[in-house]
């Protein structure tokens, strides 16, 4: 079964409107949404602390939202299997990295390591699983080069796909990263990565069009580095244009943690959620996105 998360169900009894009614099919979710204020969906579009055994917040209500009831799903890390803190006292399966699990060429192998790791992320009370991760290895120095499967688009295609299948077929979510171009962990957080339209689809966006199509994974995680000059997660073109309109991906974006530029361009852009929680980001920028709403700049509908 899906995992369902209660946290705020002793409150909800008394509330006049809550994602429940959504769940029993009282009112639809559009008519749910509509009810909520400009700070209520503005509260939604940020990572938000949660009671777990991670320590990468969640992602939904959370905290003062709790109002409707909208349950806040955890995130645990990866990639070589569920990460949890030592200091917690949960000990889980190491597997072994992803370049190594490529080397197998065997898809029905990675499918069964997915559903492995997915039984470990249910049992934790866990939601949402922020990996695999298939960057294309292309400098040896690049510091997460065991995190991604290989230099071959095609074979990290075919990993990463059966390992979202695995991991999904436990209603887990899968989380495919870092879209796109992340090639180095040195200045990540403001390196650019130069390159063609035809190189960006032939090498980079080859492996992630293959999981979208194969395996429609429920997350993608866009990636710290600028594009051509315009951060990853503020891609326009790249998120809305080939993720959501060409490719026809169905789920949630979210940013990298502690990623910089603004949130608002990520929002226009196609990115919905921004990682980690709104009070640690810069200047707060939960704040900004009523006056935003205000003043024209950001759209309701976007929100």
């Amino acid at each position: 079964a899906p995992v369902v998360l209660t946290e705020f169900a002793p409150y909800c009894a008394e509330k006049s409107v809550t994602i429940y009614d959504v769940v029993d099919g009282s009112i639809t979710l559009d008519q749910f949404v509509g009810s909520l204020s400009d700070e209520d969906l503005a509260w939604l579009l940020f990572g938000h602390n949660t009671v777990s055994v991670s320590p990468t917040n969640g992602i939904g209500g959370g905290g003062r939202k709790s109002k409707f009831c909208i349950p806040l799903l955890p995130t645990a890390d990866g990639p070589a299997g569920l990460r949890i803190p030592p200091e917690v006292g949960i000990f889980t399966t190491a597997f072994p990295c992803a370049t190594q699990l490529a080397c197998t060429w065997d898809p029905a192998l990675i499918r069964q390591v997915g559903t492995a790791i997915a039984s470990e992320v249910h049992e934790n009370n866990i939601a949402v699983y922020l990996a695999p991760a298939l960057n294309i290895h292309r400098d040896p120095l690049c510091g997460r080069n065991y995190e991604y499967y290989s230099e071959d688009p095609y074979l990290s295609g075919k990993m990463a796909t059966a390992a979202v299948q695995g991991i999904q077929s436990l209603n887990i979510a899968a989380t495919v990263k870092h879209f796109a171009c992340n090639g180095k962990e040195t200045n990540r957080r403001n390196s650019d990565s130069r390159l063609s339209e035809r190189a960006l689809r032939e090498i980079y966006l080859r492996g992630f069009q293959m999981v979208v199509k194969e395996a429609a994974p429920w997350a993608l995680m866009t990636a710290y580095n600028k594009i051509n000059g315009v951060r990853a997660s503020a891609q326009g073109d790249l998120v809305n244009g080939i993720l959501r309109e060409e490719w026809g991906f169905q789920g949630l974006v979210m940013t990298d943690w502690h990623v910089l530029g603004s949130q608002v361009d990520e929002l226009l852009a196609g990115n919905d959620v921004k990682m980690p929680e709104a009070l640690m980001l810069p200047e707060n920028e939960w704040y900004k996105l009523e006056d935003y709403v205000r003043s024209g700049k950001l759209p309701r509908g976007v929100l």
